[in-house]
């Protein structure tokens, strides 16, 4: 009997953010709506007028929207490829995060290829790549792996909702409809659960190398080129490795105000966020790690046209965003993680903050100063993002943020 009213407590405090809506929610869902919004605007604005309201320019053709793109891809290994990996080596204290992990995975997809519609200014040249594409270019190569990515990520994060739908079906008198129908008949026999779990643990295997694909194909993009401080070895891991870090650091974020809106401190508790900062402490060794090798072989080879490009990065035009980088992935984050005592959940928010913004400026310095100082004769380039593309970054970002809290509110 008390292990039944225990059940039924939890079942109640897991299903209240579903069944219930506050004045708080419908104020956030109203303000994130108008950041949305004004976002569609400039990218309609974007889209009548042509790419020249954007701060690209010859030669910086790239600029916030390749960005967003590499660091969204990354944000996207917070969930299949931790989770995977968690579920594979049996943490049983992976089961609290699997969830918010993996939906940051799928909807964060959306918007790395939202902000390449975004790149080519008019979207259906991206039907060009299809009708065109050919197998020897990095970018088919993206389109690829990205599609299976995609695919294979919804599917690994709805096989294990399919009992909490039912859950659903059976208990809320709101979307009934909906629930039954992604139910796909559970009713919970044993064979049914012997049947998802041996679904879930193969697609735990097969989603790890097509993870790993994508962030490596992802730097196939600019290591395939002969551009300074572009065309390197190592990208591939490098790109991994920052994915892994980023994603890791978004899922913490997300975690602690699933944890502080919907009062979930029984279930998201400090031993989840010590072991993933220990994570996250981990990751941040082997980012420095990769980042100290590639730019100490980059000096010692002292060409002229990567050290043209080191120096924008440590003392000329783009100093202040590379420092902000180091202190953000790398101090901030030493700090805090190093430390048992600073390792709690507010501390380990605070570098999982730092190193998102420090990854987005990552992905930014590795873009724009290659760009702005050509590896040819020609003139050097001047990149200052306009109010369109600030716009549409914080729009992306808002959107996220809003499609993240409906879902809890379905699931």
């Amino acid at each position: 009997m008390d292990l039944k009213k225990a059940f039924e407590y939890d079942e109640k405090i897991l299903l209240k953010p579903v069944l219930e809506a506050n004045r708080n929610y419908y104020i956030t869902v109203f303000l994130l709506s108008l950041i949305v919004a004004w976002g569609f605007f400039a990218y309609f604005h974007q889209l009548g007028n042509g790419l020249g309201v954007t701060g690209l320019n010859r030669p910086v053709y790239w600029g916030f929207y390749i960005t967003n793109f590499v660091f969204f891809i990354g944000i996207s290994h917070a969930g299949t490829l931790i989770s995977a990996i968690l579920r594979i080596a049996q943490a049983e204290w992976r089961r609290a995060i699997t969830r918010s992990a993996e939906v940051i995975t799928v909807m964060v997809i959306f918007f790395g290829v939202a902000s390449i519609l975004m790149d080519l200014g008019r979207p259906d040249r991206i039907m060009n790549i299809i009708k065109f594409g050919r197998f020897e270019s990095p970018l088919l190569w993206d389109v690829t792996s990205i599609t299976i990515y995609l695919t294979a990520s919804t599917v690994y994060l709805f096989l294990p909702l399919i009992p909490d739908i039912a859950l659903m079906r059976d208990k809320a008198n709101k979307r009934k409809w909906l629930y039954t129908v992604l139910a796909l008949g559970w009713t919970g026999t044993p064979r049914q659960f012997h049947r998802l779990e041996t679904a879930i643990s193969v697609m735990a295997i097969l989603v790890i190398p097509v993870a790993v694909s994508v962030h490596t194909v992802v730097s196939f993009v600019f290591a395939m080129t002969i551009q300074p401080m572009w065309h390197s070895a190592i990208f591939g891991p490098y790109f991994v490795v920052g994915a892994i870090y980023s994603g890791i650091a978004a899922l913490i974020i997300a975690m602690a105000l699933i944890r502080w809106v919907y009062h979930l401190e029984g279930y998201l508790k400090d031993v989840h966020f010590n072991n993933l900062g220990m994570l996250l402490f981990v990751m941040t060794l082997l980012w420095s790690y990769f980042t100290f090798s590639e730019y100490l072989t980059t000096f010692y080879g002292a060409e002229p046209s990567h050290m043209q490009v080191f120096w924008a990065k440590f003392t000329g035009e783009f100093r202040f965003e590379f420092w902000g980088m180091v202190l953000c992935c790398l101090v901030i984050p030493g700090i805090f993680l190093s430390n048992r005592k600073l390792r709690t959940i507010k501390g380990c928010v605070f570098a999982s903050a730092a190193i998102t913004i420090g990854m987005w400026l990552e992905r930014f310095i590795i873009v724009v100063p290659t760009l702005a100082n050509p590896r040819l004769p020609y003139e050097r380039g001047v990149y200052h993002p306009s109010w369109v593309e600030l716009s549409l970054l914080a729009g992306c970002f808002a959107f996220f943020i809003l499609l993240y809290v409906l879902f809890t509110k379905f699931f």
